[in-house]
């Protein structure tokens, strides 16, 4: 590793620790260790460049604790029983594990990515397509999840939805996720109209297959540690999309294959993509590529375009709407038509609260 290369590995990881985990003790301090490690910043340089972020290493450090390796390390994480504290031994533990642990470490840095499947974000999904449903007048919805490594956001309407102040979605049931999301601000939901998803899909380069353990096994590891109720909700989900097997296809290419998909839906149906947290990888020239073929399909061929991504990802032109007390400048949910761009919410990048805009 090049002189240069030790602060810039290490600059994102401290802010991840300062701004992004701070819920999570374990993870602030594993990211602080690793920040003052040249040896742990190395593995980064196994990464790709577009997959260089701290939270893929944390990934890969915890894909091992749940796989079973016996280390101290075990001792600090909550996903497997430890209730072991963050204190001064950690940094050793941490680099001990790493050094035993260092071809696995490397396969997942080289060939996995960040795939959180986090279901969270159907609190703001669900009424969007409400709001959808609403503004095309149809009932009928055909929905493309675009990044969906398992698809189980493809189960949106299979879930509750608790915002507190009322609830939304599918009725309460033994091993059905809820899930609790603040309604933060004035703005009531969405009018009520029926819909329904009449064509479901996913697109992923490399698709999670929910009957694979050791596939299962990583989106697990890619949950933080200490929250037991997402990783409850996760398994409630991969249960439901075991029985109901939707969808989620393999492609190099998932732009390319959005038009053929287009194609194949049934007459009359609503076609809508939806991508969350994807734009965040692309390269500047991918993304110009993406949106000018997307936006293509949305004048040409009716397709409503759904994104929810940082601020930064937002469409060009766009100004950023006002912020309820309580919210954030996270995660903006920006609804394409033909008609133009609108923002629809801000939210929690994994729907812990939203500010509906509608």
């Amino acid at each position: 590793m090049s002189a240069g290369a030790g602060p810039a590995l290490a600059a994102p990881f401290r802010r991840f620790a300062a701004v992004d985990c701070t819920q999570d003790p374990l993870y602030v301090a594993i990211c602080q260790a690793v920040a003052e490690a040249p040896e742990l910043l190395a593995l980064m340089a196994e990464a790709p460049a577009t997959q260089r972020k701290p939270n893929l290493l944390l990934a890969a450090l915890h894909e091992g604790v749940l796989a079973g390796v016996a280390h101290p390390l075990r001792d600090y994480y909550p996903s497997v029983g430890g209730t072991r504290l963050p204190d001064a031994a950690l940094p050793a533990a941490l680099l001990d594990f790493a050094r035993l642990e260092r071809p696995r470490l490397i396969e997942h840095l080289r060939q996995r990515s960040t795939q959180t499947n986090e279901i969270g974000r159907c609190a703001v999904l669900w009424p969007a397509l409400q709001q959808i449903a609403v503004l095309t007048g149809r009932q009928e919805l055909a929905l493309l999840d675009f990044g969906a490594s398992a698809g189980l956001n493809l189960g949106v309407d299979e879930y509750r939805y608790d915002y507190g102040r009322f609830a939304l979605g599918a009725p309460a049931a033994a091993g059905r996720p809820t899930i609790a999301c603040d309604w933060l601000g004035d703005a009531a939901p969405p009018p009520a109209r029926p819909w329904r998803l009449a064509a479901r899909a996913g697109l992923d380069p490399a698709p999670i297959d929910v009957g694979d353990e050791a596939a299962v096994r990583w989106l697990r590891a890619c949950l933080w540690p200490h929250d037991r109720e997402r990783a409850l909700r996760l398994d409630q989900a991969l249960a439901l999309a075991r029985r109901a097997g939707w969808r989620v296809q393999q492609a190099e290419d998932c732009l390319a294959a959005v038009e053929p998909w287009l194609d194949g839906l049934p007459a009359g149906v609503q076609p809508l993509l939806f991508n969350s947290w994807v734009l965040y990888y692309f390269s500047a020239e991918e993304l110009t590529r993406l949106r000018e073929r997307l936006g293509r399909l949305v004048r040409e061929r009716g397709l409503l375009w759904l994104s929810a991504e940082s601020p930064a990802q937002r469409p060009p032109g766009l100004a950023l709407p006002p912020l309820a007390p309580g919210a954030e400048p996270s995660t903006l949910w920006t609804l394409q038509s033909a008609t133009g761009v609108r923002a629809l919410a801000w939210s929690h990048p994994h729907g812990r609260w939203l500010q509906w805009l509608g």
